[in-house]
């Protein structure tokens, strides 16, 4: 089995706030990601395929069609929005940056070609913060 892993980059607004908490219990639990302004981070999204190599091309899969569905699909939808208010796909979430990768996963894996599986998703929210989502 061979990883194949593609980075993409984009930016985005959110903030953490639990509509059934009140605004100081938010604050207590999320601190200043609860601002009522927003906050935004630059996310780095590393997307991992598996599957074994193409006799044919030797490869796993055809990196310029993984950014194309992985930029259609997430980079679009994501980019420059505002997590909690723009973006279909985490509407009634909490805007986590682990709810995020599990969205971005439900919405690359139906769109892979034959062949090719989702390995992993890693998101960096920070260059110190980051999650990793297989699938489970």
């Amino acid at each position: 089995m061979v990883y194949l892993t593609r980075v993409e980059h984009f930016n985005a607004a959110h903030k953490l706030y639990n509509p059934n908490w009140s605004k100081e219990q938010n604050e207590i639990v999320f601190g200043k990601c609860a601002n009522e302004n927003w906050h935004g981070h630059n996310y780095e999204l590393y997307v991992t395929v598996k599957g074994r190599p193409n006799p044919d091309t030797g490869f796993v899969c055809d990196v310029k069609q993984l950014s194309k569905i992985i930029n259609q699909y997430v980079i679009e939808q994501l980019d420059h929005k505002n997590l909690n208010v723009d973006v279909p796909f985490m509407k009634d979430q909490l805007c986590s940056t682990e709810n995020l990768a599990i969205a971005i996963w439900r919405q690359l894996q139906p769109q892979l070609p034959a062949g090719v599986q989702l390995h992993g998703i890693k998101l960096y929210e920070t260059p110190r913060i980051f999650v990793e989502y297989f699938g489970e």
